[in-house]
């Protein structure tokens, strides 16, 4: 039977299945088209981009900090960092395809020696190799020696899977000045604490970009395949601290946390009373921003080795310095129960040593809020001075509680200026049972002392349910919480809250934003930004401010606070002493103090102020008219000359202040006793020659008047020796005659009224010195008050 092929009908069938089929591929083929190209093209083009190019970012150049004479304070360098590309390490092969050099052998060299130069965990390098990237940081902020060193490491080897990148690192010039103001920045440049991190916006700038094609081996192409985005470097700030006052504060508040044994820190503020301006602003002990994490305090780096090691009884000792009560139980419940505590510990150390005292931690004032009672019934007309008049007879009854006096025998009958001048608590309880709680509360509020001063910083804290609300207080007289409160006592304020009223107290009334930058400038030095002074209320009249600023003045000239008193300037002042409340023994008993003093000048024209606070000062007398009040004379006594503000002597002063002794030398005796008698010097020949070969003290040294010049005419006069005596512990009168019977010149500093001592000398008790050498010896005045 013969074959046939395929009929007509079946053809057609055929040839339209065959239509169907390429239609339908067709519109697949296009279904499948438009979504890879319309559909799904930016994820493709996303996925292409990734395997075609290549990003690294081009750090900008963070903006520097300057003080308010644009001094430099922190400021970004070049830096470098060490990149590694992990999927260029393969094995090195020779022209005949040998192994010379495996991956694995590359790797080891890579991490023996980067981690020897870069002090990097040689394992984490390793681990870091193994990625399939081409862009792993091995180490950020390189300096230039050590990225040299990482060049030569790379070219001896034939080394080319590591890279270096710029960058910038961050620098304080002056170290730990102003630390825990400035702050500093973190791994990532950006700003972790302080300014550096209130301000991080202005001084980051935008980040750039290199975009660059990779070829089908993933290394980089030609430099026309490059598109760089440039960085915009950060702005600067300009402060208003001056270094200057910051290193008179830092200088003299050192010295006091030593001198006194200071357990839990110490700050201290400089403030421009009229504008709000901060001019110093410090926190002992501190830290060195160059390198935060390392503690600053030698005695609590001693303690936390101890501690690393296991020794519980080194950790507990630390617990004290702990501030917040919370952590502190936790700390010691950890240490208590054998968990591992150290990078606990270590970790609130650092954190306890950033922390800037002057804005978060609050505390109770003492008797410095006298001034702040005292405006208050005043501008109220509570009391009137003139006819005001109480006798403390060393303590008062107020409704069911007795309140002691510091001087608990009394203090007799005192107008208003001498409760102020005596510090008298019983006084000032009285002028505020005269004031009433709503009025008392009403200037707490107007005075800033119930909310926080949103001064530009971070980690300000408040005080809310730190004083009494007027719902506890009630208004029913007489008021145990008004009682206390009057003098400064069971409430707390942070030091900027308190120094920024204590301001409005003595500027006219005003109360000013405390503020710490002064401009915003770009990198060219345009300025970007002006931060004016910023009234926020007037709180008092000018005349009560006045009234006020001179009744300090008494306090400083006859008072309590007499050993911040600075011949030529009229300071006013406050001292204070108050007890830590919350804070008792193993007994239950309150035994740790808080020793205050604030400053102010000129009285009679007010100009800056200074707060100081040592916090649990470790000694007998603790009292802050003892201890706290010459350290603020101190700092005022270079503050004042170097701001420019002129001294107003008394003719008492007058009589007393220092002469630069002229020179002498090469003068017949006759000329050179001519030359000293008139500016009030005495003199005194020594040898048997006619002309004055030395003289001591020598030319332009400032001496009291009526000092004794030695004038030596013969070589063999100059030989001669005296020798210093141990003048502490004695009075001024007693010094001096020490001083004088041994040949020597006595220069005095510091408060000679009242019962004085005196507490150092310039040269040490046994020294062999010249005759007629000025011997520096300061006072400070024993008559104790709080």
């Amino acid at each position: 039977m013969a074959v046939t092929g395929p009929s007509s009908k079946m053809k057609r069938r055929m040839m339209v299945c065959m239509a169907i089929l390429c239609v339908v591929g067709t519109l697949g083929l296009i279904v499948r088209l438009f979504t890879l190209q319309v559909v799904d093209a930016k994820q493709y083009q996303r996925n292409a981009a990734k395997q075609q190019l290549r990003e690294a970012d081009i750090s900008p150049k963070r903006g520097t900090i300057y003080d308010r004479n644009m001094k430099t304070l922190a400021k970004s360098a070049t830096a470098w960092t060490v990149v590694l590309s992990p999927s260029d390490i393969r094995d090195k092969k020779d022209k005949d395809g040998k192994i010379v050099r495996s991956a694995d052998e590359l790797r080891n060299t890579i991490a023996d020696g980067l981690s020897e130069i870069l002090e990097v965990n040689k394992d984490k390098i390793i681990e870091k190799s193994h990625r399939n990237t081409y862009y792993e940081i091995i180490k950020t902020r390189v300096e230039r020696p050590v990225a040299d060193e990482v060049i030569a490491f790379a070219s001896e080897n034939n080394i080319t899977c590591i890279s270096l990148e710029e960058d910038n690192k961050r620098y304080y010039p002056y170290g730990s000045l102003a630390s825990t103001v400035l702050g500093f920045t973190g791994s990532e440049n950006h700003g972790a604490y302080g300014l550096e991190a209130k301000y991080d916006d202005v001084l980051s700038g935008t980040p750039g970009r290199v975009v660059s094609a990779k070829n089908a081996w993933g290394t980089d192409m030609p430099f026309k395949y490059e598109k760089m985005y440039d960085a915009t470097d950060g702005n600067s700030i300009v402060l208003t601290i001056d270094e200057s006052i910051q290193h008179f504060v830092e200088k003299h508040l050192e010295t006091a946390v030593k001198e006194h044994n200071v357990q839990a820190r110490a700050t201290a503020i400089v403030i421009d009373v009229k504008t709000g301006e901060i001019l110093a602003m410090a926190t002992k002990n501190d830290f060195d921003p160059n390198s935060p994490y390392t503690i600053g305090d030698i005695n609590i780096a001693a303690k936390l080795e101890l501690a690393k090691s296991g020794d519980k009884e080194a950790a507990k000792a630390l617990l004290d310095k702990v501030e917040n009560v919370n952590k502190r139980k936790e700390l010691e419940a950890m240490i208590n129960s054998g968990e591992d505590f150290y990078n606990d510990l270590l970790q609130q150390m650092q954190y306890d040593q950033w922390r800037n005292k002057a804005i978060s931690d609050p505390y109770e004032p003492g008797s410095v809020f006298k001034l702040i009672t005292a405006a208050s019934a005043l501008e109220e007309g509570a009391v009137n001075p003139k006819t005001f008049s109480y006798t403390c007879k060393g303590s008062i009854q107020i409704a069911n509680k007795r309140i002691s006096c510091w001087k608990t025998a009394g203090h007799g009958t005192q107008d208003f200026t001498h409760i102020m001048m005596n510090s008298c608590n019983p006084g000032f309880i009285t002028v505020g049972q005269m004031l009433g709680v709503e009025k008392f509360v009403k200037y707490r509020q107007a005075f800033g002392l119930q909310d926080k001063t949103s001064i530009d910083l971070p980690g300000e804290a408040g005080n809310v349910g730190l004083y009494h609300e007027i719902s506890l207080m009630g208004t029913k007289l007489p008021n145990v919480y008004l009682a206390s409160e009057s003098f400064g006592q069971t409430f707390k304020v942070t030091p900027i809250q308190l120094i920024t009223a204590i301001s409005a107290v003595v500027n006219g009334g005003n109360l000013m934003q405390p503020h710490l930058v002064k401009q915003i400038i770009d990198s060219d030095g345009n300025i970007i930004k002006n931060i004016e002074p910023t009234v926020k209320r007037q709180v008092i009249s000018a005349e009560t401010s006045n009234t006020v600023a001179l009744m300090a003045e008494n306090v400083v000239t006859k008072g309590s606070g007499k050993n911040a008193y600075i011949p030529g300037y009229r300071v006013g002042g406050k001292t204070g002493t108050s007890e830590k409340l919350d804070k008792t023994n193993e007994q239950g008993a309150v035994d740790k103090r808080i020793s205050s003093f604030l400053g102010f000048a000129p009285a009679n024209d007010p100009q800056v102020a200074c707060l100081l606070m040592l916090d649990e000062p470790f000694m007998h007398n603790p009292y802050g008219s003892v201890i706290a009040a010459p350290v603020v004379g101190a700092i005022l006594s270079e503050t004042l000359p170097y701001l420019g503000v002129e001294p107003q002597y008394t003719d008492e002063e007058l009589a007393k202040i220092d002469i630069k002794v002229p020179d002498v030398i090469g003068k017949g005796t006759m000329d050179a006793q001519g030359s000293l008698r008139p500016i009030g010097l005495n003199y005194e020949v020594i040898g048997e020659g006619s002309t004055v070969i030395k003289q001591t003290p020598r030319a332009m040294t400032s001496v009291p008047k009526g000092s004794k010049v030695l004038l030596y005419t013969d070589t063999e006069s100059l030989s001669k020796l005296a020798t210093v005596p141990n003048v502490i512990g004695m009075t001024a009168q007693q010094a001096n005659v020490a001083l004088t019977d041994a040949g020597l010149n006595i220069k005095i500093s510091g408060a000679t009224e009242g019962v004085n001592t005196a507490t150092k000398q310039s040269e040490l008790a046994g020294a062999q010195v010249e005759p007629g050498t000025v011997i520096n010896v300061q006072f400070i005045s024993k008559d104790t008050s709080d």
